[in-house]
């Protein structure tokens, strides 16, 4: 295997390398920047140094990924963002989740012959409305430091693509096996690019200068782009038109939050699945006895495969678009608001409630035994390597204001359609939708679909004493929230630093999902990533859990998702960057 995927479990007793790894912490006092490509980070820590703020940093990183890492993101797909005003010391979120087209109903997609529990990944009935474009522009005019405009802060991105970038090997490996589904992105070779293959694409330049010239509503959701959009989906079978792109709006929304181990995590809310990061940490902090479970022990494992089950079979069941339970008046009032909102799903106060979370631990956690049930043949296989298809930046600025940003097409490429002369795919979110009109997460028109993608906050304090602790993200699918919560119990349980909490072997939960509901997690499977003994994976397996393949290696790493972590030490203010080795990316620390 090449060096870039080895990971092999520390032999040494040093306390602060607990774990082999390619890096360290990168350390700054005036701004941090995390993401999965360095010319991304390196187009973020521009604007810093520039006179930008974390969330004009965040913005214009993603853009640069949108080129940089087409086959996981783009101007096609969707994004979410927390910020930290650390000025007014709340935590803020925008919704960037695209709707489905007023003409998805249900009857439309049997009638276009889809069976079954979910929609086709590649069918153009599976194309929301792109959201990412919106939440770029709108994160920078109501967060963003004042100066800088968006034309600026696409600019980086806009030079990735018109003079070139050389892809990295993670990312080289995901586009060459996607690369198929989306042939006016292929490499030279008529596949996808090498490692170091110098690519440009001078089309979604063009795209991005129109973006920041005229606005969004103007350069993106209106006009050739949103013309060229519809005309791609209407050839293909798709219901999308002119009107459910200019009627998209980026929705600004309360985050939902839990208190774990004296610090407060912030999540995007429903129908993203944030959701499920809360219910699993308010199990394990149930679990009183986790923090002295060591890294990488059965014991510790156990508890925390169990406990994200849970979290997931709780989720799956209730997490859907907050419109389609909340009531008429709930949302009447949200539409009505001065800017477009969403009105708080009605369970959430429930579903998040520390009692319940150990009532329910207590009458569902065996030490002895996982709680595995009989096979749901409606699952299908295990879907190994299937993690990953997302990218996540996060910044802190000088002033101590932090950006969380997420954006992805879906599963790779999405659908693979590139609509003609904009150079990007289009996402297939859609398949996120249930089919089964009983479930609330089912396919409607306007409906936004349960959401994997899912930006992460971490505060310390309460009222005018709250300040920003962390920034962090995981992607992958459904390997985002047990990234997460691994990576958090790392820093926050075992008192790793942000690098050696990235670096250390993860768990992937895999089935859980949306089209199907919570009966998904009854036969759910788990891999193990390599530096996870064999011996432990046998303990494992004694108790019940459905070890899938014995220990995963090499690329096949990817289904445990790829983080990037800004922790910030409240007393002094000093920044320690981390970037997962999973991956391409890197911490810069100013």
């Amino acid at each position: 295997m090449p060096s870039y995927t080895a990971f092999v479990a520390s032999t040494t007793d040093d306390a602060g390398l607990p774990f082999s790894s390619r890096r360290s912490c990168a350390y700054g006092t005036r701004g941090m920047v995390s993401a999965s490509q360095p010319a991304a980070a390196q187009a973020a820590l521009g604007v810093l140094q520039s006179g930008g703020n974390a969330a004009d940093a965040a913005v214009a990183a993603a853009a640069a990924l949108a080129v940089t890492e087409p086959c996981h993101t783009g101007l096609g797909g969707d994004a979410f963002a927390l910020f930290y005003d650390a000025a007014e010391k709340k935590v803020k979120c925008l919704a960037g989740n695209g709707a489905a087209p007023a003409g998805l109903t249900l009857d439309a997609v049997r009638a276009a012959g889809v069976e079954g529990s979910e929609m086709p990944l590649s069918s153009a009935l599976t194309v929301t409305v792109p959201g990412a474009a919106a939440l770029w522009e709108d994160a920078v005019a109501r967060w963003g430091g004042g100066k800088k405009a968006l034309a600026d802060v696409l600019e980086p991105a806009v030079a990735l693509a018109e003079k070139g970038y050389a892809v990295g090997p993670t990312t080289a490996w995901v586009w060459q096996r996607n690369g198929p589904s989306a042939a006016p992105l292929l490499g030279a070779g008529g596949g996808g690019p090498a490692p170091g293959e110098l690519m440009r694409n001078p089309i979604v330049a063009g795209v991005l200068r129109r973006l920041g010239k005229l606005g969004a509503r103007e350069g993106f959701y209106s006009g050739p782009v949103a013309e060229a959009i519809v005309e791609a989906l209407a050839a293909r079978g798709g219901v999308m038109t002119a009107d459910d792109l200019a009627n998209h709006r980026t929705l600004e929304v309360q985050p939902i939050s839990t208190d774990y181990r004296g610090v407060t995590v912030w999540e995007v809310p429903p129908p993203c699945q944030g959701l499920v990061a809360l219910l699993a940490l308010n199990l394990l902090e149930a679990d009183e006895e986790l923090p002295s479970k060591p890294q990488g022990s059965a014991e510790r494992l156990h508890s925390m495969i169990e406990s994200v089950r849970l979290a997931f079979a709780d989720a799956l069941a209730f997490n859907c678009d907050p419109i389609a339970v909340a009531g008429a008046e709930a949302a009447a009032a949200a539409a009505a608001a001065p800017r477009a909102a969403a009105p708080a799903h009605p369970m959430l106060s429930q579903l998040l409630s520390k009692p319940r979370a150990a009532a329910r631990r207590g009458a569902m956690f065996d030490s002895s035994a996982a709680c595995v049930a009989s096979e749901d043949p409606a699952l299908g296989p295990a879907r190994k390597e299937a993690g990953g298809d997302t990218v996540y930046v996060c910044v802190v600025d000088a002033e101590g204001n932090g950006c969380s940003l997420i954006n992805s097409n879906y599963m790779g490429f999405g659908t693979g359609i590139v609509p003609e002369g904009c150079g990007f795919t289009l996402q297939n979110r859609g398949h996120n939708f249930s089919l089964n009109p009983a479930h609330p997460n089912c396919a409607a028109p306007g409906k936004r679909p349960y959401h994997t993608i899912m930006p992460a906050m971490v505060t310390k304090g309460e009222g005018d004493k709250r300040q920003l602790q962390g920034v962090i993200g995981v992607v992958g699918g459904t390997a985002q929230p047990q990234g997460q919560v691994q990576v958090l119990s790392n820093i926050l349980d075992l008192g790793m630093d942000p690098q050696s909490a990235l670096d250390a072997p993860r768990f992937c939960v895999d089935r859980a999902d949306s089209t199907v509901g919570a009966a998904s997690v009854a036969e759910s499977h788990v891999f193990l990533e390599e530096g996870i003994s064999e011996e432990v994976a046998g303990k494992l397996a004694a108790l019940g859990h459905n070890i899938v393949g014995g220990i995963t290696e090499g690329q096949g790493r990817t289904v445990f998702g790829r983080g990037q972590v800004i922790w910030r030490d409240t007393e002094s203010g000093v920044l320690a960057g981390a970037s997962d080795p999973r991956n391409d990316g890197c911490a810069i620390g100013w």
